[in-house]
């Protein structure tokens, strides 16, 4: 059988420890077996990281500037451990946080829903897709523990020299203050990423804040959203058939928690680190998560939303058996190809993205999974695979149902 052609190349940006074992795995078992594969290939491995001095991360963020479409693997964000244990020049930043600066882009994540692994809220019954606002507020914010009595004042000094004053607090004992920020360009952009990603993807959109009482900061990220929604997205919408809609954060908790899913929900920084973890709990795990980085400009990058798996890298080195959960990966490889095909008009690789997709989740309904999921399905009897099994379970299951 001929294999399916492409004409652009993805951008791939390779890993670190486990995933990077099973990266090499699914590439030669469930891509290049039927797909003419073009990537531009950069090592974003801690190991290559160091010796380019964080150089490969910047260039392969541009390259996908230049192609539109990258699929990355899981990659270490060096701690002090790691420093002695990979002999770092330096701690290296979170590959992610360089490429989504370099991007600008937000970060979708949507639960990969099985028969099986049954979420723990009855009602939902389609995925939840959080959309996070990964930059400022109380990530970025500036922090002091106050003495005793005092006046703490957030301070405004203009270019020109004139100052504006806002009293915080006039504390009469000690305490605490925090003062954060956000940006307004930074805020417009996470707004045109979410607009955007609903009309790719015929999805309603939720925003939720807490303009009520923060009148400034968080109306602001209200007023931002409607002014793009009307101005830019209003009647794509309409002729779309979804919708977009605003209400407070604790509300929008309650709607979530009644709702069937199917929706993508715009959270601010801090709610949606809570809620993707809320979220990705109660689905099953961070492994059955999808999760792509999409830049108002054009670009998506595709990736695992979880870690290197660490702990069963270190077994994978012994020799020992491991059984590593890779549908995140495989789906970001999916992902990966299904966009290229939809961008360069290539229905047959768009239908290969959509058949993996269904032979993984075919092969986990029949009984057919990882440990981890064995211990939480619902299946009777399920069969546990090691990593390598599981993978070739697929690989199967696809070649049935060609």
């Amino acid at each position: 059988m001929a294999k399916i052609q492409m004409t652009t190349p993805l951008v791939e940006m390779d890993g670190d420890e486990m995933t990077r074992i099973l990266w090499k795995m699914i590439k030669e078992d469930l891509i290049l077996p039927y797909v003419d594969l073009k990537t531009e290939y950069y090592d974003l491995g801690l190991e290559h990281r160091n010796e380019t001095n964080d150089q490969v991360t910047i260039d392969s963020a541009e390259a996908t500037k230049k192609y539109g479409v990258a699929v990355k693997c899981a990659t270490i964000t060096p701690n002090a451990a790691r420093m002695t244990e990979y002999n770092l020049k330096e701690m290296w930043k979170s590959p992610n946080g360089t490429i989504r600066a370099i991007l600008d882009g937000t970060v979708f994540r949507a639960p990969i829903i099985v028969k099986g692994i049954e979420p723990n809220v009855r009602s939902w019954k389609k995925p939840i897709t959080i959309a996070r606002h990964a930059y400022g507020d109380v990530y970025k914010a500036s922090e002091m523990k106050i003495p005793g009595p005092g006046k703490v004042e957030l301070v405004y000094t203009a270019c020109d020299g004139k100052e504006e004053r806002v009293l915080v607090h006039d504390f009469k004992s000690a305490g605490v203050v925090q003062g954060q920020y956000n940006l307004e360009p930074s805020i417009r952009s996470f707004a045109k990423s979410c607009f955007e990603f609903a009309l790719d993807t015929k999805q309603d959109l939720w925003f939720a804040s807490k303009d009520t009482i923060s009148k400034k900061y968080d109306h602001t990220f209200k007023d931002i959203f409607q002014e793009e929604y009307d101005k830019n997205y209003k009647q794509a919408f309409l002729d779309a058939g979804i919708e977009y809609f605003y209400t407070l954060i604790d509300d929008a908790v309650a709607r979530v928690m009644k709702s069937e899913g199917g929706f993508i929900w715009a959270c601010k920084n801090y709610d949606g680190d809570v809620m993707s973890d809320m979220l990705s709990s109660a689905m099953g795990s961070l492994a059955m998560m999808t999760s792509v980085l999409v830049s108002p400009h054009g670009y998506f990058e595709y990736e695992a939303a979880h870690g290197t798996v660490q702990r069963h890298y270190y077994k994978y080195l012994k020799g020992e058996e491991t059984s590593t959960n890779s549908v995140a990966t495989i789906f970001a490889w999916t992902g990966a190809l299904r966009k290229r095909g939809e961008l360069d008009q290539l229905p047959e690789l768009v239908d290969f993205a959509n058949r993996l997709e269904k032979a993984t989740i075919d092969t986990i309904e029949s009984g057919k999974m990882t440990g981890d999921l064995a211990l939480i399905t619902s299946l009777p009897n399920p069969k546990k695979l090691n990593s390598e099994e599981f993978i070739l379970a697929i690989k199967e299951t696809l070649d049935m149902e060609a």
